[in-house]
Formats: C-alpha cells, structure tokens, sequence
C-alpha cells in the first residue's frame, strides 16, 4: 500500500507541476476581454489535489501541494517571468491549503459536496490573490481577467465532478455514501 501512495504522490506532483507552469504561461494570452487561456488549465489543479486527498488523504494532498509548488515556482520564473511566478506560488499555496482544509472538512458528505465546495471557495481565493499580485498596476485588464476566470473555474468545478467521481471508482477508493 506504501508503494501505491508513493506512486499516487508522485503522480500528482508532476501533474501540479505541468498544470501550473502551462497555467502560468496561458494566462498571459488573453482569448478575449474576459479570459486568458490559464483559466481553462489551471482548475484541473484542483481536481489532483482534491483526487489526492480523497485516495491518500490530507497529508499526501499537501505533499502534492508542497512539492509542485517549488518545482512549479522555479519553472514558472523561467517560462512566464517572476513577477507572475511569485504571484502564482503565493496564490496556488494558500488555495490549495484552503482547499485541502475545505475537503478535509466535509469530506464524509455526499461525494461531490467536498470536491464541489472546497474548489470553489479556494479558486475565489486563488482568483483575487493571483490577478492582483501579478497584473496589478500593468495598465492590463487584469479585473475583468479575474471576474472570467473565476466564472470559468466554476465552471469547470462543477465539470471536474464527472472525472472526480470517474477516477475514483476507478482506483476502488471509497465514496463516502451521503445517507450515512
């Protein structure tokens, strides 16, 4: 069982890594007014660690969290430049914590309650953090980037439920039953 939570780490840490550095170079390509293209790839990073935390729990959830935050930070230096790199580390570790905790907490509801409410509260977090540090002072649209992204990572919060409920019976982890 060890091995299999290792690899599940593993797993979703590379995953965190390449969600957040493709992020953090889409979202400085807007595809109108409202969007950057980082809104339509950054949530999925909630899915891995909401996945993590469901199978393996909140401490493997963390160490996803953790790990793809430093590899992500550095990449994200290099690829979209610090100022968003730091803006994003910031925004991603405090979400992802939030929704950890969020997830921990309501995770004996109904199945999709936890995924469901823990992603969005902790994108509304990650949302306001990021845009603000990153685009702040730019002369760049980066409200109304921010009003688009979080109404497309709702969105694709409640869109992420299908593969969540998928994944997870797929890898035989239980789903707590609502009624009990």
């Amino acid at each position: 069982m060890k091995l299999l939570a290792k690899r599940g780490v593993i797993l979703g840490v590379l995953a965190m890594i390449v969600i957040v550095t493709v992020s953090n170079v889409a979202v400085q390509i807007p595809i109108n007014a409202w969007l950057t293209w980082g809104a339509l790839t950054y949530p999925v990073s909630f899915l891995v660690t909401d996945l993590t935390n469901r199978a393996l729990g909140a401490r493997a959830a963390r160490q996803v969290v953790y790990a793809g935050f430093a590899v992500a930070v550095v990449l994200s230096a290099v690829a979209a430049g610090p100022r968003i790199a730091v803006a994003s580390g910031f925004a991603f570790l405090l979400a992802q914590l939030l929704d950890i905790a969020i997830f921990g907490r309501l995770r004996r509801a109904a199945w999709w309650q936890a995924p469901l409410v823990s992603s969005a509260l902790a994108s509304a977090l990650d949302t306001a953090l990021f845009f603000a540090l990153a685009f702040a002072g730019t002369g760049l649209p980066w409200t109304t980037w921010a009003l688009g992204d979080y109404g497309v990572k709702l969105s694709l919060a409640l869109v992420m439920l299908i593969p969540f409920r998928a994944l997870m019976n797929q890898a035989g982890a239980p789903v707590p039953d609502p009624r009990a």
